[in-house]
């Protein structure tokens, strides 16, 4: 929890150790900050109300960091031509100033987390809760896939993480994301969430070895927000269509 939320538990070098060795730990994070972070969808608010609240309240509960790799990844995403695209990309990666596409990707994030308070707020609340929670499940079960999956392309929190961790590792954490898939039963919103998270993960790994030469911390926090929010989009679609 220390490393990837807010609340003041508190870290130390060895926790980072402990943490960044275990891929499984992503996990059970999931679920405590999708059952706080559902929260405002399922008060008796206004609907724009909640809309509005809904993002707000991801950000108090995980920060900004994410928020960043997201503007980094989306930068480097619209670097095309050269003699080494790939070199240029991780160029943009590393600088600190935000240029169009980091600031087009951040517009459209947030306008995303806001569209999807909205419909969440529209749903009765249990069904709500159990998108919300299988959605962020799913996030930060992707981002133990890309530990065990990805490689990293220089020294940093990337290499940190997945250097130390391979396709072995990533049996717990599978098993510790499944109950997730059932919250919303009979409908299946939740498994539909929980699997769009995943794949979407998935989709940035695969995009991130081709174009970036592997996955950084950027890719990680990038990855997380966009299987967080397509992962709600598609919980609330399954959800409606059911």
């Amino acid at each position: 929890m220390g490393f990837l939320t807010q609340l003041p538990v508190g870290t130390d070098r060895r926790a980072w150790d402990a943490f960044r060795r275990t891929p499984a730990a992503f996990v059970p994070v999931g679920y405590l900050v999708g059952a706080l972070a559902a929260v405002p969808v399922l008060l008796p608010l206004p609907v724009a109300t909640a809309a509005v609240l809904f993002p707000l309240g991801l950000v108090a509960l995980t920060g900004i960091n994410h928020a960043d790799g997201v503007a980094d990844v989306g930068d480097a995403a619209v670097v095309h031509g050269g003699e080494d695209p790939i070199a240029a990309r991780r160029r943009v990666l590393k600088d600190s100033a935000v240029g169009v596409g980091g600031t087009l990707a951040l517009a459209l994030l947030v306008a995303a987390l806001v569209a999807a308070g909205a419909a969440l707020a529209g749903l009765p609340a249990l069904a709500a809760l159990g998108v919300v929670v299988a959605a962020e499940v799913g996030a930060k079960l992707g981002m133990a896939l890309l530990a065990g999956l990805g490689t990293a392309p220089a020294d940093g929190l990337g290499a940190q993480l997945t250097r130390v961790s391979g396709g072995r590792d990533l049996l717990v954490p599978v098993l510790l994301a499944a109950p997730a898939a059932v919250l919303t039963l009979p409908s299946p919103a939740a498994a539909v969430a929980l699997g769009a998270g995943v794949l979407t993960t998935l989709a940035c790994w695969r995009w991130a070895e081709a174009r970036l030469g592997g996955v950084n911390g950027d890719v990680f926090g990038a990855a997380n927000e966009l299987a967080r929010v397509v992962a709600l989009h598609a919980g609330v679609i399954a959800w409606t269509l059911s």
